[in-house]
């Protein structure tokens, strides 16, 4: 197999941030605007995101749509896995947050354990992929704690929550690029600060004036970000600026 995952570029982060923003709102649109609930909708959003990584995983390299559909899929599904241990089991969000960080410290150390490395430019087996999504799906669900830890029961907001997220990220990058941080470490954090930095962007936007968001609705706000989430995959898939040189 060539390599499974996109070549990390502006693209990739646009994408990755505009994911975890549908993953929250999208969430709430199922659950609330549609009424499924919470218990439903995890269930349907379970299924199709088992469904498009079995068409992930048969792939024999990277294909722009299948690996974004599944990456906003996990978004969705990461989201709900942090919501029913909140509001169905009554788990507080630190002890999630601090639960999933223990789960992803694990998943990263089983990844490293057998293949000796953590870089996502050589995902080209199925074991490396296995411990790819599971990390994926764990930064998802502990991005989701954090945020909400952070912007509800700190009480700082959505936009400062998203200001404090988006200054860390700036400074993991300025880390990386005059300081020579570890290539790996530096992506896998701002991975993981993506996810809580797009939920405040997307709660900022979709939730009411009272909420302290800007109102625009879950639906709008889904139908946004999807949209151009679909132009730029179209656009790279065209193109094939995102894959790696071996595939291009």
């Amino acid at each position: 197999m060539l390599n499974k995952v996109p070549e990390v570029t502006i693209f990739f982060w646009i994408i990755k941030i505009m994911a975890t923003t549908v993953g929250e709102t999208a969430a709430d649109f199922l659950t609330f605007k549609l009424h499924w609930g919470l218990t439903n909708t995890t269930y349907v959003m379970s299924v199709l995101l088992i469904i498009t990584l079995v068409f992930q995983f048969k792939a024999k390299k990277y294909i722009p749509g299948i690996y974004w559909l599944a990456v906003v899929l996990i978004s969705v599904v990461g989201t709900l896995i942090t919501d029913n241990l909140t509001d169905h089991f009554g788990v507080p969000l630190v002890t999630s947050t601090i639960v999933f960080s223990i789960v992803l410290a694990i998943t990263f150390a089983a990844w490293y354990s057998s293949e000796k490395t953590l870089s996502i430019h050589s995902i080209f087996t199925t074991k490396r992929e296995t411990f790819y999504w599971l990390a994926i799906l764990f930064t998802f669900a502990l991005g989701t704690a954090a945020g909400d830890l952070v912007s509800e029961d700190m009480g700082l907001g959505y936009w400062k929550s998203g200001i404090i997220f988006a200054a860390v990220i700036a400074l993991v990058t300025l880390a990386f690029y005059k300081f020579n941080m570890n290539a790996v470490l530096s992506f896998w954090i701002a991975y993981i600060l993506t996810r809580p930095l797009g939920a405040s962007i997307g709660d900022f936007l979709s939730q009411s004036h009272h909420a302290g968001g800007l109102g625009l609705g879950t639906t709008g706000t889904s139908v946004i970000f999807l949209v151009i989430i679909l132009a730029l995959v179209t656009y790279l898939t065209k193109t094939r600026r995102d894959e790696s040189p071996l595939e291009s």
